[in-house]
């Protein structure tokens, strides 16, 4: 059985690109001191911090009536605040330090995780 030089060719094609299993890759989560901090607020001084997070992306919140830690999104902290005017903020603290605040009625539109709070508080990880 003689294969023609073009069918040869086309076969090659066919398998490149494909490679081999590779282990599997292990996590690297790089934590900033602001991220761990947050967890060890009080409640008071975390709907606090909440509050400077949600001002400072230009949004409103007269007064923070309850925040949590939510999970780890990414290389990201996610954390829920509520605000007295009924609006629910998910605050996203990142390595840097920095922070980004979403409208929770709009996470779950981008495929984000939902503003729930952990019950116990706790950090997963």
């Amino acid at each position: 059985m003689r294969l023609s030089p073009l069918l040869i060719a086309a076969f090659g094609l066919a398998s490149c690109g494909q490679s081999q299993p590779s282990e599997p890759r292990e996590e690297i989560t790089v934590r900033s001191p602001e991220q761990d901090q947050l967890h060890k607020l009080t409640p008071m001084n975390r709907d606090i911090a909440m509050k400077r997070a949600i001002l400072g992306a230009g949004l409103r919140c007269k007064r923070v009536t309850g925040s949590g830690y939510v999970t780890e999104y990414k290389n990201l902290s996610m954390w829920a605040a509520k605000c007295d005017d009924g609006r629910e903020w998910a605050v996203y603290v990142g390595p840097d330090g920095t922070a980004q605040v979403r409208n929770c009625q709009d996470v779950a539109r981008f495929g984000l995780p939902a503003c729930v709070i952990k019950k116990d508080g706790s950090q997963a990880g």
